[in-house]
């Protein structure tokens, strides 16, 4: 197992992988807005505001998967002490968050014709809000010390107690009552969203998710140069 996440293995596989998803991320985002922008029809209410969704939902899903994939990842360096476990963590955080803030701006973009406002204290919106909270919090413990090991521990342990927050923003619009509008993809009987619709979002985050290997495995990179340098 522990050769299996061993450092040197992962600098050699990320030597191929780092090509592939850029190469595949090339391919994927221009096809996945030629569908979201051009090729998927209107909403017969929300008309061309519609399209936002494209990028919105998927964005979600991320900030959502990538915080998961920490959590995950911190359990691992904690339990099992990889270190590459702790490498991955940190090289995501900065990303998940990204994708967090692209999840709040485009739905307050969105949410200001449809629901006539910019920001409202929507269960949903709050503990979004929340997510992007914790992971600026996780990159300032991971980058509070001289070195990035000095964090290794404390910021694991914040990384699972956050975990959380996940569920809650899942499940946030079925709990509570909520202006958001409810599940409509990932609920019991199946999506409720017309398959010309569907289509474009599942590109868009596929695109999304080669994004992400992309970046990660680049920086996860670095963040290996700068601990074997003590930075």
């Amino acid at each position: 197992m522990y050769q299996l996440f061993s450092p040197n293995l992962f600098l050699k596989i990320s030597k191929y992988l780092i090509p592939i998803s850029g190469c595949l991320f090339l391919i994927s985002i221009p096809v996945g807005l030629y569908f979201s922008l051009y090729a998927s029809p209107e909403d017969y209410q929300q008309k061309e505001m519609v399209r936002i969704m494209y990028v919105h939902v998927p964005a979600a899903w991320m900030s959502l998967g990538i915080y998961t994939f920490i959590a995950i990842c911190s359990f691992s360096c904690l339990v099992w002490r990889t270190r590459i476990s702790y490498v991955l963590a940190v090289a995501a955080a900065p990303i998940g968050a990204g994708f967090a803030l692209i999840t709040l701006v485009t739905g307050s973009i969105w949410g200001k014709p449809i629901w006539g406002t910019w920001w409202v204290w929507d269960a949903r919106l709050t503990s979004m809000l929340v997510l992007f909270f914790i992971y600026i919090s996780y990159i300032a413990i991971v980058n509070s010390g001289n070195s990035l090991l000095r964090a290794e521990k404390p910021a694991s342990v914040m990384a699972i107690i956050g975990l959380i927050n996940i569920p809650i923003v899942k499940f946030s619009v079925d709990i509570w009552y909520s202006l958001h509008q409810p599940a409509s993809i990932l609920k019991i009987g199946g999506p409720s969203i017309h398959p010309s619709m569907l289509l474009p979002l599942f590109i868009m985050f596929g695109s999304f998710i080669m994004y992400f290997v992309f970046v990660l495995l680049i920086r996860a990179r670095i963040v290996m140069y700068k601990i074997k340098n003590n930075k």
